[in-house]
């Protein structure tokens, strides 16, 4: 099988995109979306990146999700493993990748560990079904890889959430992942590691920013809704115990996320 990485990247961040790559080998290979703000004036394209194994491909206007959503669009390899312009990855990690889909035919979605010095993640030490999660794991978006022939044509982020959305600034992981169980897809997370992140993430650093609340709202609402209250509820506790974020601040901007998430569920059923 081949193994195809979709690395997003804006502005002049593409100068980062050489680090990611490892040196060429059969059935490795690289797609860049290079996402390009209005007003921005490119710079000259990284020479390290003009190899025979690494596609760019342009794209304008804003919204992480779209990036995304550009590289599944492009993709060609057999498994194809998401990447943000702040990774570094090794030949053995990558192979991995391979062997995790190899010894597991019937799995869609492989979600996997990363190493992070910054901000250290804590990971369960055993494989489970997405659809059952282990408790107080959450998935980023770089852990996540993906067999192209399995993948139903209309499953993409959600453009509602994730940086530069202008609606929710995280949590695209997580609607994708819900959609995935929700179209019949099976998805495992295994404790493989697989990439090492160099900084920290969206969720972890802007926790109190009432953007990244709303994105935990509308994730609740989205995936419980017969229980969204009770989880609020939860969220906010568990924000004031180990962040230290008030209570009344967190659930009421939970709560605002519910509300933001009918409002776009609802303008959506009238278009």
């Amino acid at each position: 099988m081949t193994l195809q990485l979709l690395i997003c990247t804006l502005d002049d961040r593409i100068q980062s995109v050489p680090q990611l790559l490892i040196e060429p080998v059969p059935g490795i290979s690289y797609l860049v979306s290079w996402q390009h703000r209005d007003g921005y004036v490119p710079c000259e394209l990284p020479q390290a990146l003009k190899r025979h194994d690494v596609e760019v491909a342009i794209i304008d206007g804003k919204g992480l999700s779209r990036n995304r959503n550009n590289c599944l669009k492009m993709a060609t390899g057999d498994i194809c493993l998401i990447a943000d312009d702040d990774c570094l990855y090794t030949r053995e990690r990558l192979q991995s990748v391979i062997d995790t889909f190899t010894a597991h035919p019937d799995v869609a979605i492989a979600t996997f560990k990363a190493q992070n010095d910054v901000a250290p993640k804590v990971y369960p030490g055993y494989s489970f079904s997405l659809a059952q999660p282990a408790r107080k794991y959450y998935v980023t978006s770089f852990e996540i890889a993906f067999r192209r022939s399995m993948m139903p044509a209309g499953l993409l982020f959600d453009e509602n959430f994730g940086l530069g959305s202008g609606v929710f600034d995280c949590g695209e992981e997580s609607v994708f992942i819900h959609d995935a169980l929700r179209a019949g897809l099976s998805c495992r997370f295994f404790p493989t590691v697989v990439v090492e992140h160099l900084g920290p993430t969206t969720q972890s650093t802007h926790a109190a920013d009432p953007g990244v609340l709303m994105a935990r709202g509308a994730y609740i609402y989205k995936a419980h809704r017969r229980s969204v209250i009770f989880r609020a509820l939860a969220v906010a506790w568990r924000l004031r115990r180990a962040k230290g974020i008030p209570f009344n601040y967190a659930l009421e901007y939970t709560i605002k996320g519910f509300s933001k998430m009918q409002e776009i569920e609802s303008r959506s059923k009238r278009n």
